[in-house]
């Protein structure tokens, strides 16, 4: 079995001894260094204990032959395109469940038109980390807004639609919102 281990342990910045002593129970350095590279076997008791100590789906660190994965030919940053140190490999993007998307058909605010806008359902209680976010809203009949949330008092949450000269709405107590967390563009 071809796993990712190594490449999220990386990704994350964790060194093999964190990633060891985030597993439940702990183990070594050693073990999941051996994991990585293939030295060891990896069942799936010990993928599910890996991804919990990375934080990600066992389904993250397994590679299969048909999962298309890019290799990174160059890091852009101020100082302009280098190369990477190391081999590194992206996965292509893949929901989460429980995500909704909104697909751009003309250009408004950032999106452009064919932005694929991808949403995280939140529910009440974890309004507040969309604030000064774009969030889907569901209203009555079937109707949603899209925009910016700036503001909640109560169960009232205002949002600026993002389109020019938009004004603020008040929508109350919608069940859900979508926060929007990734957006897929071709160029």
């Amino acid at each position: 079995m071809i796993t990712a281990i190594r490449e999220i342990r990386k990704a994350k910045k964790l060194t093999l001894q964190e990633v060891a002593e985030r597993c439940a129970p702990p183990t070594t350095a050693q073990t999941i260094g051996r994991l990585e590279t293939g030295m060891r076997t990896v069942s799936v008791a010990w993928l599910n204990r890996i991804a919990d100590a990375l934080g990600v789906e066992a389904s993250d660190l397994v590679r299969l032959p048909e999962q298309g994965d890019l290799p990174v030919a160059a890091i852009l940053s101020a100082e302009g395109a280098q190369a990477p140190r190391h081999e590194t490999r992206l996965a292509p993007p893949r929901p989460t469940p429980g995500m909704v998307a909104v697909q751009a058909a003309t250009g408004i605010g950032d999106y452009r038109p064919g932005d694929e806008i991808w949403c995280e359902r939140l529910e009440p209680d974890a309004y507040a980390s969309a604030l000064n976010r774009d969030v889907l809203l569901p209203r009555p009949a079937g109707r949603y807004l899209f925009g910016r949330l700036i503001g909640r008092e109560g169960d009232r949450l205002q949002v600026l639609p993002l389109e020019a000269g938009g004004k603020q709405q008040v929508v109350s107590d919608p069940p859900w919102i979508g926060m929007a967390v990734k957006v897929v563009r071709g160029l």
